[in-house]
């Protein structure tokens, strides 16, 4: 007869209140994700000329725009901490030491941290007009 070992159940009780926000969390991230992940394809895929019309200009013109600038913020952050979240609970279900768990689970978060930082100076202090001198290139409110 084959036994199964009992899962490994939280170590506290502050613990299981912490995994099931995890849970709630990527279920209502995923619903977002789809809408922010869809609507961005849509706009930069089957609006206008298709793939060919993105360049630096496109998103240029796009990033001019607050609206979105935090829909593109909005997207990075998400997905990071979801991807983040899943590898954590990977991570958990799948490391056999504490010790190993602990440093896994740090480095991700330490990276997905770091992407997001980075990623929204990126998105917030863009500049859609660096060089006038090249004039093909950028959108047309910079040419004024």
């Amino acid at each position: 007869m084959v036994t199964i070992e009992t899962p490994r159940s939280p170590r506290s009780r502050k613990s299981a209140n912490r995994e099931k926000l995890a849970w709630l969390f990527m279920r209502a991230s995923g619903v977002i994700l789809i809408v922010l992940v869809f609507g961005h394809l849509y706009i930069n895929l089957f609006t206008g000329e298709g793939i060919k019309a993105i360049d630096f200009a496109f998103v240029a013109g796009k990033w001019a725009d607050p609206f979105w600038q935090v829909w593109d913020t909005a997207m990075l952050w998400l997905a990071l901490i979801h991807g983040t979240n899943g590898m954590r609970t990977l991570v958990n279900d799948y490391s056999e030491r504490e010790r190993t768990r602990k440093i896994l689970n740090t480095s991700l978060w330490t990276v997905c941290i770091l992407l997001v930082i980075l990623g929204t100076l990126v998105t917030t202090t863009f500049d859609p007009c660096p060089d006038t001198s090249v004039v093909d290139a950028l959108p047309q409110f910079c040419n004024k």
